[in-house]
């Protein structure tokens, strides 16, 4: 047994990885992927005969789940793809401040402030319209890969 004492320096944040793998063959539309470094939901999967070198190709059409945009990626369909864990959680919105960012309720009964209001213009007009009508609001936020984002409202009713 030795008396020295071991320090590790650790770089990587505890916990789960921010995507898993998952056979290209195995992915279906609807799903997610990640497509150049990006969460996508798959919208668009077709796949290729084997060709002279032996492996099916799967075509995948994705949008991206933060930014809208559409990104596509052909993979053998034996090899593996990243798939993003996404979670979409509801919060109770509170307040609306002026540089942009929302004040929410969380399940715990604490505040969740480091959210900005959405890019997406309908949603953010339905968003500031129903905070100014006095609405009890919602908000679906959708987080992957270390990135969240509003992406949906429920209006629940008049505040008391």
């Amino acid at each position: 047994m030795s008396d020295e004492e071991h320090h590790f320096e650790s770089k990587a944040d505890a916990g789960a990885s921010k995507t898993y793998p998952q056979q290209a063959g195995t992915i279906r539309k609807n799903g997610y992927i990640v497509i150049k470094g990006r969460p996508c939901k798959v919208v668009e999967v077709s796949t290729s005969k084997t060709g002279k070198h032996g492996h099916a190709k799967c075509h995948f059409v994705g949008i991206d789940i933060f930014t809208a945009k559409k990104l596509e990626d052909i993979v053998p369909s034996s090899h593996n793809c990243d798939v993003p864990h996404v979670n979409r959680t509801d919060y109770q919105l509170i307040d609306i401040s002026e540089d942009g960012f929302v004040s929410l309720l969380t399940e715990n009964g604490s505040t969740k402030d480091d959210l900005r209001l959405p890019t997406d213009d309908s949603l953010l007009t339905q968003i500031k319209d129903g905070f100014a009508e006095g609405k009890d609001l919602v908000v679906s936020v959708m987080s992957a890969m270390g990135e969240e984002q509003i992406n949906a409202l429920k209006d629940i009713g008049p505040k008391n």
